[in-house]
C-alpha cells in the first residue's frame, strides 16, 4: 500500500517505488516530519525527528517533545514559537495573525481528485493514493486539509492545502503556501533556474548559506527571471549520483520558493504563491485552495530526478489528444516576415514548406485590427482583410489545399491603447484609480479577474476558430503586471487580483479547448517568460525562448530540462538579428531537442539549404519517438566549450548521442560516453561498428577531428542484441 497509517505511533508513511515519507501527530496533535529520502520499510521513525531546544528563548509547548522553533513541522505556523519560514499566517477578525493548527482527523483513498478551478497532475486510482490530514485552529476557526498524493509509478508526491473558515467571522489569510517540507543537517546546495528575456532559466548551482535564501516573483507570471523549481542537492551530487530533492510549483503567477537553514544545519524549504501583496478574505464557510507542489527525491543524482518530472508530466499533467501524439511539424512566419505580409506571401512561405516536408503554417502577429506594428490594433480581434482578402478561412482553405495544417497566434490578455476594444472598454483595463497606468511593449493587461472581460475574448476566439480550419494556436503575453487592481472588487479585496487573475486565466484557457478540443495550444511569453507546469496542463508544448541562437539555446534547454520533458520545449531553426552564423545541421541538432520546426522565410533559403531542410525532416521522423519519449540524460553541460546529450528508448533498444562544440581548440581527441544503456545489450552505430552497452558508456566515441566554432555531430545506435 503506497500510504499506510501506523496507528500505534500516530505515524503516516507514504512510499513510492523508490521513496518515503514519513511524519507523526504527538499527543498534543503536533504534525512532525520524521522522514523524506530513499525507500525504508513501514516502521517508527520518531526518534529521528528529535530536536535539541534553545534554552529559554524559544517556548515550550505543553508537549514537552516539541519545541516549535526547532522542531521539523510538517506544516509551519506563524506567531507561536516557530520563527522560521512560515507556510501559513491567518489574521483573524481581531486583528490577531498567530496561527496554530492541530490534528483532528484522516483519510486515504485511491486516485486523485481535482483542485477546483486549478491545473494540477492528475491519476486514475490504480495510479496514486491520496491522504488527506485536517488540522484545525481552534482561535481563528480554520479548517486546514493537507493532501498528499504518491503516484505508483513515479518517485513523485503532490502536495496542496485547503484552508476553510468555520468560524462565524471573517478571515484574512496573508500567507498560505502549498507545501512545506524539512530536510535534516547536511552539506546542501540549491540549484535553481534564473534569466532574462532570452536567457530563460539560467541553471545555476550554489551553497546553500544560513539564513533565508529565496527565489520569486512578483511579476504577475511565473517570469523569465526565476521559475518556479528549486532542487536541494547533497554538495557530491552528480547527474548520476548522490542525493537531490525537487520541488515544482504547478502555477503561472507570483510565487515563492524559500529555504531557512538554522544554525544546527536543517533545513526548511517552503513553495507557493508569492505572500507579497497578496491577501485572501474568507467569509464564514468560504474554502480557498492552494496550486500544488510536486516533490520529487532521487539518490540517482540530477538526472535521475529530471527523468523523473518528465515523465510525470508527459502522462499525468498533459492532457487531451496532443499529449502523446505526434505533432505536425510546422513553420512560423514571424522572423520570415514580421508585420509585412499578405495572403500570397504567406502562401508562398506554405508552398516552399511543403516541398520540403514541412506539415503546418503558423500565421503570427499582424493579421488582425489595425495591427501593421506592435503599438495599434492588439485587442481587436477581428481580422485585416487589406492583408488577407477573403479573412482567415481563404488562406486556411489555401494551406489545406496543399495537404498542410494552419495555426494562428493571439495574444488574448493585452490591448493596446489604440484599439477599438480600449476605446470601448477602458475599464477593462488593471489599473489603480487616480494613478497613470504603465505600460510596456506599447500595451496594457487587460483584467480576468473579470467574467466580462473573459466573455469578450472567448467570444472573440471563438468566431475565429469556428469560421477557419484552425489547428493550433500559439496564445502569447508580452508584458508583466502593474497597477494589479480591479475596478469590480472592492477596497478589502484588492489583495487578491493577482490570483484572481491566474485563476481568470485558467478559467478562459479551459473553456477554450472545451470549446476546441482537438485543438494544439502553444504557450508563450515572450519566448520562456511563462513555462511552467500550470501550463503544461493547457498547453502541451511551450516556446522555450525568442532566442533562437542554437549556442545559446543549449544552456537555455539544458536548464529547461531539469524538471520539463523535451516534448513540452517549443525549438526552431531560425534566422533572425540575433542569431549568430551557425552551421544549419548545428541549428536543427538544438531544435531536434525539442518539438522542432522552422521559424523564417523559408523561400529565401538557397537549394542547399533546402536539400539539407529534407534531410532535417526525416531525421524529426526517424528520432521522433525516441527522443520525445525516451529518457534523457544530460552528458556534459554547456560550460562554454561544449555541450553533449543523449536520448535513450524506454527499452533501451536504441539511443541517440547529440554533441555541440561550442569553441573550437587545437586540441583534436574528443572522446564522448553515452549513458543510460544496457551495459549487457550489444549495438551498432551506422558506420557498422558494434559495441556492448558497457563499451559504448565507459569507451564512449572516439572523434578525433579538429572541429571550429559551433559545429556538431550526432551518433545514432541500434540494438543487435546480446
Amino acid at each position: 500500500m503506497p500510504i499506510q497509517y501506523l496507528e500505534e505511533s500516530k505515524t503516516f508513511y507514504l512510499s513510492t517505488p523508490n521513496t518515503a515519507y514519513v511524519f507523526h501527530v504527538t499527543e498534543n496533535g503536533y504534525l512532525i516530519h520524521d522522514y523524506y529520502g530513499a525507500w525504508v520499510p513501514p516502521c517508527d521513525l520518531r526518534a529521528y525527528s528529535a530536536r535539541t531546544g534553545k534554552a529559554s528563548f524559544a517556548p515550550s509547548t505543553a508537549d514537552l517533545l516539541v519545541q516549535t522553533d526547532t522542531a521539523p513541522m510538517e506544516y509551519s505556523t506563524n506567531g507561536v514559537g516557530d520563527y522560521r519560514v512560515s507556510a501559513l499566517q491567518i489574521r483573524e477578525y481581531r486583528g490577531n495573525a498567530s496561527t496554530d493548527i492541530r490534528y483532528q482527523s484522516h483519510r486515504i483513498y485511491d486516485g486523485k481528485r481535482e483542485i477546483p478551478h486549478q491545473p494540477a497532475t492528475y491519476a486514475a486510482e490504480d495510479e496514486a493514493q491520496t491522504l488527506e490530514i485536517v488540522a484545525t485552529d481552534k482561535v481563528t476557526g480554520a479548517r486546514v486539509t493537507l493532501f498528499y498524493t504518491v503516484f505508483t509509478n513515479y518517485d513523485a508526491l503532490a502536495r496542496h492545502a485547503r484552508v476553510e473558515n468555520t468560524a462565524a467571522h471573517p478571515m484574512d489569510l496573508e500567507r498560505v503556501y502549498s507545501s512545506c517540507c524539512e530536510i535534516p543537517f547536511g552539506d546542501w546546495q540549491i540549484c535553481h533556474l534564473y534569466g532574462d528575456w532570452t536567457k530563460e532559466r539560467t541553471f545555476e548551482r550554489k551553497d546553500l548559506p544560513f539564513g533565508i535564501t529565496s527565489m520569486e516573483s512578483k511579476r504577475g507570471a511565473s517570469s523569465h527571471y526565476h521559475n518556479p523549481f528549486v532542487a536541494i542537492a547533497d554538495k557530491n551530487a552528480t547527474e548520476d549520483t548522490g542525493a537531490v530533492y525537487g520541488f515544482n510549483l504547478v502555477y503561472s503567477g507570483n510565487f515563492s520558493a524559500q529555504t531557512e537553514k538554522n544554525s544546527d544545519g536543517d533545513l526548511r524549504v517552503i513553495m507557493g504563491i508569492n505572500p507579497t501583496d497578496f491577501g485572501w478574505k474568507l467569509e464564514s464557510g468560504e474554502f480557498f485552495d492552494t496550486p500544488e507542489v510536486v516533490s520529487v527525491y532521487s539518490d540517482g543524482g540530477l538526472g535521475e530526478m529530471s527523468r523523473t518530472y518528465h515523465k510525470l508530466y508527459r502522462n499525468n499533467l498533459c492532457r487531451g489528444p496532443w499529449k502523446n501524439a505526434k505533432r505536425p511539424l510546422l513553420v512560423n512566419n514571424w522572423k520570415g516576415t514580421y508585420f509585412n505580409f499578405d495572403q500570397d506571401k504567406i502562401y508562398n512561405i506554405a508552398l516552399v514548406a511543403h516541398e520540403v516536408g514541412l506539415e503546418m503554417l503558423v500565421l503570427d502577429d499582424g493579421w488582425f485590427g489595425a495591427r501593421n506594428n506592435d503599438k495599434a490594433g492588439l485587442g481587436d480581434w477581428v481580422v485585416n482583410e487589406k492583408k488577407l482578402k477573403g479573412g482567415i478561412k481563404a488562406l486556411s482553405d489555401r494551406i489545406h489545399d496543399l495537404g498542410m495544417k494552419f495555426g494562428l497566434w493571439f495574444e488574448p490578455e493585452m490591448v493596446n491603447p489604440d484599439s477599438d476594444l480600449y476605446r470601448a472598454h477602458p475599464d477593462w483595463c488593471l489599473q489603480v484609480e487616480g494613478r497613470e497606468m504603465s505600460i510596456g511593449r506599447t500595451q496594457y493587461v487587460l483584467d480576468l479577474s473579470r467574467k466580462d472581460v473573459r466573455d469578450y475574448l472567448f467570444d472573440a476566439m471563438d468566431k475565429i476558430l469556428r469560421e477557419a480550419r484552425i489547428e493550433y494556436v500559439k496564445w502569447d503575453f508580452n508584458r508583466n503586471i502593474t497597477e494589479p487592481a480591479s475596478a469590480l472588487l472592492p477596497a478589502e479585496r484588492q489583495k487578491e487580483i493577482s490570483h484572481r487573475y491566474v485563476l481568470g486565466l485558467y478559467d478562459l484557457l479551459e473553456r477554450l479547448l472545451k470549446a476546441h478540443p482537438d485543438l494544439l495550444l502553444e504557450g508563450c511569453s515572450g519566448g520562456g517568460g511563462r513555462f511552467d507546469p500550470a501550463m503544461l496542463y493547457y498547453s502541451p508544448q511551450i516556446w522555450t525562448s525568442d532566442n533562437t541562437d542554437a549556442i545559446d539555446r543549449l544552456s537555455i534547454q539544458y536548464g529547461t530540462s531539469m524538471c520539463y520533458p523535451t516534448s513540452s520545449v517549443g525549438s526552431h531553426v531560425a534566422t533572425c538579428h540575433s542569431t549568430r552564423i551557425t552551421p544549419m545541421e548545428t541549428r536543427a541538432n538544438v531544435a531536434l531537442a525539442g518539438t522542432f520546426g522552422y521559424e523564417l522565410d523559408i523561400t529565401k533559403m538557397t537549394e542547399e539549404e533546402r536539400e539539407s531542410t529534407k534531410a532535417h525532416v526525416a531525421e524529426y521522423h526517424k528520432y521522433y519517438d525516441l527522443i520525445h519519449f525516451g529518457d534523457l540524460y544530460r552528458v556534459v553541460p554547456p560550460d562554454g566549450k561544449e555541450c553533449a546529450w543523449v536520448y535513450v528508448s524506454p527499452d533501451k533498444s536504441e539511443a541517440l548521442l547529440t554533441f555541440v562544440c561550442i569553441r573550437g581548440r587545437k586540441t583534436t581527441r574528443r572522446t564522448v560516453k553515452f549513458r543510460g544503456l544496457d551495459p549487457d545489450k550489444y549495438y551498432a552505430d551506422e558506420s557498422g561498428t558494434v559495441q556492448s552497452g558497457r563499451v559504448w558508456m565507459n569507451a564512449g566515441v572516439n572523434r578525433t577531428a579538429v572541429m571550429r566554432d559551433s559545429e556538431s555531430f550526432k551518433v545514432y545506435l541500434k540494438e543487435i542484441g546480446k
